[in-house]
């Protein structure tokens, strides 16, 4: 469970219920069960405004990233697909995790900025 999954990671943030989870607008994420799970744990959820897909760093560096390494590979099985996927996610560097929550912090002043409202551009300094 992923509230049991911070505790190792960020005991601190754990420790005094200090961490939020950012989801992006899938329709999984929005329902009401999910939403009524996360208040039982007391999860704050910073929600993603509407149509902002470049707020979700999945969206805007992992999954990009990963479509780069893998980009014309062809996978045998699940087995196989998973597998090339860890080292994928292995090989980039720890630096590059970092600037993606910087530009993350980024995006989000500028969502601020904008007054919620859609905005394109700028991928933070990161370069995809």
């Amino acid at each position: 469970m992923l509230h049991e999954k911070v505790r190792p990671k960020r005991p601190e943030l754990f420790a005094n219920n200090s961490w939020v989870l950012h989801h992006d607008n899938a329709s999984a994420h929005k329902a009401l069960s999910e939403r009524e799970f996360l208040a039982t744990k007391q999860i704050t959820l910073l929600e993603n405004p509407a149509y902002s897909l470049d707020l979700a760093p999945s969206d805007f560096f992992l999954f990009p990233k990963i479509k780069e390494i893998l980009k014309g590979r062809h996978f045998n099985d699940t087995d196989d697909i998973r597998s090339n996927i860890t080292a994928a996610l292995k090989a980039i560097p720890q630096n590059q995790f970092q600037n993606c929550f910087e530009g993350w912090t980024r995006r989000w002043h500028r969502c601020i900025a904008s007054q919620r409202k859609y905005f394109e551009g700028d991928h933070g300094g990161i370069q995809q």
